[in-house]
């Protein structure tokens, strides 16, 4: 593959930004001069910080304020700003119980999957027994928590039948991993996350008659070495299982996969089956995820 199709590292950042909360909050909250003047006096008489002090006034939120903190320690968060699609809770309550799930997620996946030992390292592909089981939304957010550690993280649609990586992160689905794998994809087919530093989405594209067929095509397990080699971390969404042999051929070439099963969905017999059928296929599967999320 050309390098002309990945997207060029993101810059290095300090760990920590140089403006003040105060600072932050006054442009997010649009404050006039004399907004801020009210909340300093308020701060210097009654010894608080500037963040409670503007919440005390109604001049900014407790959302605001975590935002702020967010943007000093070059954390990704949609708080204080326009949100982020509603399934990306990573973003969107980036302190939440469900973005905390995440996080653990993250840690168990960094020390099954990420090595350090990068001759070792595996792509993950995230997997289900059936449609509707979540894991775009699995995917996603795992991929944004990665990249809230600092590394390149690639987050990888290969849902050739029902993608949605795109809408999740509004980047466009003209050209895409479909492109590649026929052999007609020319350009950047990369695309940056602006909302999150480090974070790199590849999208189907156009949507092939052949999907099976295409991932199947030495050319796809030639990409993901590739891609495994160029960044710290790759996810990879896939179709359920119950719509064809794509997963399992996916998590073959991706080397790792993550199960994942949903409340008042899922069966126990289907999981099973999907485990066995992706360790017969000597796949690395790295224990499973139950989703509860509505």
């Amino acid at each position: 593959m050309s390098d002309a199709t990945y997207a060029a590292p993101a810059a290095e950042q300090p760990a920590v930004h140089d403006r003040s909360i105060g600072a932050i909050i006054a442009e997010t909250r649009n404050l006039s001069a004399d907004q801020v003047a009210r909340v300093l006096a308020y701060q210097q008489e009654n010894n608080v910080r500037f963040g409670e002090a503007a919440i005390a006034l109604g001049l900014a939120s407790a959302d605001d304020v975590m935002f702020a903190l967010a943007q000093q320690f070059h954390y990704p968060a949609a708080l204080g700003k326009e949100s982020a699609h509603a399934e990306l809770v990573t973003l969107n309550q980036p302190y939440g119980p469900q973005a905390e799930f995440f996080r653990a997620l993250r840690s168990q996946v960094i020390m099954r999957v990420f090595t350090e030992d990068k001759s070792s390292r595996q792509a993950l592909a995230v997997v289900s027994a059936n449609r509707g089981d979540g894991k775009s939304f699995v995917a996603a957010n795992l991929a944004v928590c990665l990249a809230q550690l600092g590394g390149r993280t690639l987050l990888i649609d290969a849902d050739m039948r029902s993608p949605r990586l795109h809408e999740l992160f509004k980047v466009s689905n003209d050209v895409g991993l479909s492109g590649i794998l026929a052999g007609r994809a020319n350009g950047r087919l990369i695309q940056t996350v602006a909302a999150v530093p480090g974070l790199f989405v590849l999208p189907v594209g156009a949507t092939p008659p052949n999907p099976l067929e295409l991932i199947e095509r030495p050319a796809f397990g030639l990409l993901m070495r590739e891609l495994i080699g160029k960044f710290d971390y790759v996810i990879v969404d896939t179709p359920a299982a119950d719509q064809g042999a794509d997963a399992l051929v996916v998590a073959n070439r991706c080397g790792a996969a993550v199960p994942l099963a949903r409340r008042d969905a899922s069966t126990l017999d289907g999981v099973r089956h999907l485990v066995r059928s992706m360790q017969d296929a000597g796949v690395n599967v790295t224990g499973a995820v139950f989703n509860d999320h509505s």
